[in-house]
């Protein structure tokens, strides 16, 4: 923690200003010889900070988002470099980011907390003699307007190159509390990766467009030459329409649009303080002749360590796991969003939940998981237990929804298991106690009966002008206040607490659900394919094959096809693979029609859809009201390829890999798996191949470690080494 930054002053533009984006400036003048200089600074909103004409840090959209309410990260740059003697002049561009941008629900049309966007900053110079002096955001500093006339999180950028001078006035001092300020927890918002345009395309409706081949989050970075006054106007997309259209429809509100006004010559430019999700770019404006060279979309995201790949013999598998990692990357921008493009962008709890486990074999999400479940506990305080459906929240409180809410607990145990990490669990212990209270307090005190629920979101199994699949949603919860149960007991054993009354309460939602909502031998009372997964996958039945057998009997009644959600589908695969189903699960993943994972691979997707069907067979859209393109629940099935397909498994008495289990299920239909995944020991890797009517396997067990590795019904512990069977 540095403490300067806490005698700071939040120092902003006049309120009229709304829309425009300010600068703050403010002189210092060296005159001894400096060995260190130091740089905290923070904004609601977003900001870039200079020096003498230099970027502060690497990091992009800073200080990231939280729960302004109560939290603001800042930032901590060693700027030595950046200093000289005699005259300096720092810089703070600000925009509205999160903060002041209008966001949260497609008819506001101003910010949630704020109209205008506030900075604040302090920069501690130390001398060879001993002292120092500490420059802080206060009446000494000056505001204008600044050449970014608007940036907004959903309706883009508008940039007037032309504007070079500006007119300076005092910033004014704001009585905002330093106290929400904390040292930056998440992962730093960087620049990681570059897409070249690959195609330019006239379309029949005659519009220009550029294709990068690939859906990002992030910004183009264009070259353009022209004279002063000419513009450049850019929108974006995620596809193209049946006929080969522009199409953004699916935007809803969200303008997502560049306007660059050109000043004289040859100048380069990409976005300052927003970002966009698309794979089209469609130039309304273009003062010169078009080069694809002069196109590049930038990625920006967390910046976290990748840590597990997969791959098979089924190059439409490959390209659906290089879909799932597109989909994470668009989607970790600081807080797990739902999608990156249209006029929403939030940190909806129930798609975290379920890509949670996925999330940690892709990438060591630790630190981003920590940063946001801290969010999430500051949030559900505000409710008494309950937890908000976004986070960070933007809305008057309205219920809480099993699954969704269930991020409290499910989340923090799998960063425990994944990484060996009890402070999350500490952290968050009295959220996910909080958490199950809440549930207790809804309905009957051993089943979760009361309240709406988003239900199997968007299941295929809905009724017709309904978004929740049919299965019973009191169903649902009363499984996931089981499941949260459960891992609250889990949790207090980790840390040493006394948990008995959880285990006590657990035994009876059991009970509980078995009474209500087993209908007969291997029946529920909700006949779907989600109601069978979750009670299998969360323990509620203890005749599991009868179960299992009627589960896959829905599966094939429908032509070996899904009909799970967002619910279902996350634990489809397992389910099946646990209870001796695993043919009929590579099935599922390899099914090529509607509804499948492969359906979109077919339609050319690049990220995950929030719909099977957001592109139909024919091109048409599913609809334009709710039809993403880079939603990454769906995802999930990763976890599967990693723990299934390949046999990768934690041991949860032995979390981070210490110990773990290699239990591989071949099938021949996908030639081959070569899994890997980087642990804190090293790599653990699962490798299987079809030669002739042989299996081969090779393993990898990193120092420090063991695993039961079981091939043909025979578990062997085996250490460190490379392995061959």
């Amino acid at each position: 923690m540095n403490e300067s930054i806490y005698s700071a002053r939040f120092i902003s533009g006049p309120e009229e200003w709304e829309r425009q984006c300010p600068v703050f400036r403010r002189g210092l003048k060296i005159t001894k010889e400096c060995v260190k200089a130091t740089m905290c600074a923070s904004s609601l909103g977003v900001y870039t900070a200079y020096i003498n004409g230099q970027r502060v840090g690497k990091q992009v959209l800073t200080p990231g988002w939280t729960d302004y309410k109560t939290r603001l990260q800042y930032q901590t740059e060693d700027v030595t470099s950046l200093i000289s003697c005699g005259d300096n002049e720092i810089i703070i561009s600000v925009g509205h980011g999160w903060y002041a941008s209008r966001i949260g629900t497609p008819n506001n049309t101003k910010g949630i907390y704020s109209q205008i966007p506030y900075a604040i900053a302090a920069l501690t110079v130390e001398y060879a003699d001993g002292s120092k002096e500490t420059v802080y955001t206060d009446e000494s500093w000056s505001v204008a307007r600044s050449a970014v006339l608007m940036s907004q999180i959903y309706d883009g950028e508008t940039y007037d190159a032309r504007k070079t001078e500006f007119e300076w006035m005092p910033a004014i001092v704001s009585e905002k509390p330093t106290s929400i300020l904390i040292p930056q927890e998440g992962e730093d918002i960087l620049e990681l990766c570059r897409t070249s345009a690959v195609k330019l395309i006239y379309t029949p409706a005659g519009e220009t467009v550029i294709d990068f081949g690939q859906e990002v989050t992030g910004y183009v970075e264009f070259t353009v030459k022209g004279s002063s006054g000419q513009t450049v106007k850019i929108e974006h997309a995620e596809i193209l329409d049946k006929d080969g259209n522009f199409y953004n429809e699916n935007y809803r509100s969200a303008l997502s649009m560049v306007t660059y006004i050109l000043r004289d010559g040859t100048q380069t430019y990409k976005a300052h303080h927003t970002f966009y999700g698309f794979r089209y770019i469609r130039l309304t404006d273009w003062p010169e002749e078009i080069k694809l060279e002069h196109f590049t979309a930038i990625s920006v995201y967390s910046d976290m360590k990748r840590t597990g790949w997969f791959e098979c013999g089924v190059p439409k598998v490959n390209k659906l796991f290089s879909n799932i990692i597109w989909g994470q990357v668009d989607n970790f921008l600081d807080i797990p969003t739902d999608c990156p493009q249209r006029d929403e962008r939030l940190g909806w709890t129930g798609d975290a939940e379920v890509f949670c486990r996925t999330a940690t074999l892709n990438f060591d999400t630790r630190k981003f998981f920590k940063k946001w479940l801290r969010d999430l506990w500051s949030e559900q305080e505000a409710f008494n237990g309950a937890i908000p459906h976004i986070v960070p929240n933007l809305w008057s409180h309205q219920f809480s929804s099993a699954a969704w809410g269930d991020a409290a607990t499910v989340c923090p145990w799998e960063i425990y298991i994944a990484f060996n990490d009890k402070e999350v669990l500490s952290d968050q212990f009295d959220s996910m106690k909080a958490w199950v209270e809440y549930i207790r307090g809804m309905g009957d005190e051993y089943l979760w009966n009361a309240g709406s629920h988003f239900g199997d979101w968007l299941g295929i199994d809905a009724p017709e002008g309904s978004y929740k699949g049919s299965t019973d949603q009191y169903l649902i919860a009363t499984a996931y206040y089981y499941l949260s149960c459960g891992l609250l007991v889990k949790a207090g054993k980790v840390l040493g607490k006394d948990v008995s009354e959880y285990e006590k309460l657990a035994v009876n939602i059991k009970k509980a659900f078995n009474s209500t909502y087993v209908a007969g031998e291997g029946r529920l009372t909700s006949d779907t394919q989600t109601a069978y997964v979750v009670a299998l996958d969360f323990g509620l039945v203890d005749n599991k094959a009868l179960f299992a057998k009627r589960l896959v009997e829905l599966i094939e009644e429908r032509g070996d096809a899904l009909s799970t959600g967002f619910v279902g589908t996350p634990y489809l695969l397992r389910v099946l693979s646990d209870n001796g189903y695993s043919e009929k699960a590579y099935t599922l993943l390899l099914r090529e029609e509607f509804p499948s994972w492969l359906f979109s691979v077919n339609m050319g997707a690049t990220t995950i859809w929030e719909h099977w069907d957001g592109l139909r067979e024919d091109g048409s859209v599913w609809s334009k009201d709710m039809n993403s393109f880079n939603h990454y629940a769906y995802g999930s099935v990763a976890a599967w390829m990693y723990g299934n397909a390949a046999g990768i498994k934690i041991d949860e008495a032995k979390p981070g890999y210490e110990h773990f289990f290699i239990t591989p299920e071949p099938d021949e239909r996908l030639g081959y798996v070569k899994a890997r995944y980087e642990s804190r020991y090293g790599s653990i890797r699962s490798e299987w191949r079809y030669e002739g009517d042989k299996i081969r396997y090779c393993f990898e067990i990193p120092k420090g470690t063991t695993a039961d590795v079981t091939v043909g019904g025979v578990t062997r512990v085996l250490g460190e080494g490379i392995w061959y069977i």
